[in-house]
């Protein structure tokens, strides 16, 4: 686990140095060095007990009652956003505007007000944040 975390902060740093347009908004590199499922990252999208995706987002998924409006609409991600920016989003979106309101997926530092229970563990592990955007950039439409 914190291996995975420490890939995200590297990656940040990685891309924030080479300076390249967009760089500084995604990692690139696969946090697992594998790719995710997308069936396995549909899944966790439409759990309301380990993702919670639909609490704040709606998307194309019409068997799923009563979801959100807080936030961006899935349908599209992945035609909006590269890989590398939906595995930023995911992991920790802070890094991106820090006065967000979107969990940090797989960071465990700095967080406050986190329950003894979850304190240093990330809600996703790397192979689900695969999976979730493994899932996300099929959403083309």
């Amino acid at each position: 686990m914190r291996f995975a975390a420490a890939l995200v902060a590297a990656g940040c740093a990685m891309s924030a140095a080479s300076g390249a347009a967009g760089a500084q908004d995604s990692i690139p590199a696969s946090l697992t060095g594998a790719k995710g499922d997308p069936s396995r990252g549909r899944a966790i999208v439409t759990n309301r007990q380990l993702g919670l995706c639909l609490l704040c987002h709606s998307g194309p998924f019409p068997e799923e009652p009563f979801q959100g409006n807080l936030a961006p609409d899935l349908a599209g991600a992945g035609k909006r956003s590269t890989e590398g920016q939906l595995r930023l989003r995911i992991a920790d979106s802070s890094r991106i505007n820090p006065a967000t309101i979107m969990p940090a997926y797989h960071r465990t530092d700095g967080l406050t007000r986190v329950a003894p229970v979850w304190r240093d563990k990330p809600i996703l592990t790397a192979e689900q944040i695969e999976d979730v955007v493994a899932f996300l950039t099929t959403l083309k439409d």
